[in-house]
């Protein structure tokens, strides 16, 4: 069984063709469930890209969604957390940081996790270098909220871990367009094996970039298993057995 938290749905703007690559990628690596955001919602519209991807999940049975949220919009993020979370198809909300311009300490990203914590759903937030410090800052004070640091800080790992040895309520998920000798082997090493993830950023990256880096981290069977699905159905309340 293997859960990919950190996907994606639809096409994106750089020269490439990638809108229908999602199942045929899922299929060639055996990923059984994808928790996706929509890229037009990430990357240009929130409300239009949760709407498409809406009416796309109801055709789907191996995908849940995130419903994308622009802190600096904060009436449409509080109209699609209650249009869309209560569907059961979206299971979490996403946040990038990077193009909405709302770092994690920010107020309005702040703002923003407070409304996911009362939603009661886990958030992905971007999240590179020192940024995942300030997301774990911002998890402390925020009652109740549970963030996953997407690319857990990219090249600023050692900051993951420090990160998530802050917060019991932050998760790492470690997908990233390089693969630094050891950097998963330095998280699992350092940090609680139950807080993480696994995530491909699929279909920006070929889910391989995940893959090798995780099978180079050597994991033992049990941690491998609770990254590859266990955390993720727990922290996402998926009912699921394998």
């Amino acid at each position: 069984m293997i859960i990919d938290v950190h996907a994606h749905w639809g096409p994106w703007f750089f020269t490439m063709d990638v809108a229908g690559a999602n199942l045929t990628a899922m299929d060639r690596f055996g990923i059984d469930l994808s928790i996706v955001s929509a890229t037009e919602a990430v990357i240009y519209d929130a409300p239009a890209g949760n709407r498409a991807l809406a009416a796309w999940l109801d055709t789907q049975d191996r995908h849940l969604g995130y419903v994308t949220i622009n802190p600096r919009r904060p009436a449409d993020a509080e109209r699609d957390l209650r249009a869309f979370l209560p569907t059961g198809k979206f299971v979490g909300v996403k946040i990038h940081t990077d193009y909405t311009r709302s770092p994690a300490s920010s107020p309005q990203t702040r703002e923003a996790l407070a409304m996911v914590a009362e939603a009661g759903v886990p958030a992905l937030v971007h999240t590179w270098g020192a940024t995942v410090l300030d997301l774990a800052q911002t998890c402390l004070d925020t009652p109740g909220l549970r963030v996953i640091a997407g690319h857990m800080g990219a090249d600023g790992y050692a900051h993951a871990i420090e990160a998530a040895n802050a917060c019991d309520r932050l998760y790492l998920e470690p997908c990233y367009s390089h693969a630094p000798t050891g950097r998963i082997a330095q998280v699992a090493a350092a940090v609680d094996r139950t807080r993480l993830l696994f995530g491909t950023d699929s279909t920006l990256i070929d889910p391989a970039s995940a893959f090798g880096a995780v099978a180079a981290a050597g994991l033992d069977p049990e941690t491998a298993e609770l990254v590859a699905w266990r955390n993720a159905a727990q922290l996402f309340d998926l009912d699921i057995t394998a």
